[in-house]
């Protein structure tokens, strides 16, 4: 695999220049500052939970990583995009599992070994990518990926309504931003004719709310369970 062929799949994206994308990079700065807000906020409550600290280290990571595809553009940068994101998901839905759901860790494993296998199959899902806008785009412009977080969030909204917990309105929150993020995904290269920016950062700035949203409320769910 050649790790610098370029990458040239959304609207906004006309030339191989670093600063070709600069509302879609620029954009990722939802991801830092929903990071740096739930920090606060674990700080205001005193809250040192590690699980949670990681969860916000991994948010800006998923910030920085997405920076660097949408500005160098190329293979081995689509890595640094994806990989700090599906890291967030599992080690967030594995977090979710014990503390929303109350499952004790001993019985995680065996969902970690799940989760992981999801994972993995979403991220083999880039596979399915295209590298030039001139290519057929794959089914729904590869936002497929997403179902897995989709349906784990629709699955831990039931579960916190049903449990009372106190994380129930910003998962509910969360889950229907990240759905309309994905409509703003799967749309971008459908209307490059019509907005010649396309609507990926739309995607970029309701997934950094949906983060924030998710690390405030798993910040204050922390705190009540210390």
């Amino acid at each position: 695999m050649d790790w610098f062929a370029p990458v040239d799949i959304y609207c906004e994206r006309l030339s191989a220049a670093f600063w070709a994308e600069p509302l879609n990079a620029l954009s990722n700065l939802a991801f830092v500052i929903a990071a740096l807000l739930a920090w606060r906020t674990a700080r205001r409550l005193n809250l040192r939970a590690t699980d949670t600290t990681i969860l916000i280290v991994l948010a800006g990571c998923v910030g920085i990583g997405s920076f660097l595809f949408h500005t160098f553009a190329n293979r081995w940068s689509e890595l640094a995009d994806v990989i700090p994101i599906w890291i967030f998901v599992t080690i967030f839905i594995l977090v979710a599992i014990h503390r929303i759901g109350g499952v004790r860790p001993g019985k995680i494993a065996i969902g970690a070994l799940s989760v992981v296998a999801v994972v993995i199959v979403a991220m083999l899902a880039i596979g399915e990518g295209y590298t030039s806008a001139a290519a057929s785009p794959p089914l729904l412009n590869g936002s497929l990926q997403y179902t897995p977080a989709l349906v784990a969030l629709f699955v831990f909204s039931f579960v916190g309504w049903r449990r009372d917990s106190v994380m129930a309105p910003w998962i509910g929150a969360a889950t229907i931003t990240f759905a309309l993020a994905l409509v703003f995904r799967t749309i971008d290269m459908a209307l490059c004719d019509v907005w010649a920016y396309g609507t990926h950062f739309v995607w970029h700035c309701l997934n950094g709310l949906m983060v924030g949203l998710l690390l405030d409320g798993m910040v204050k769910l922390r705190a009540q369970q210390s």
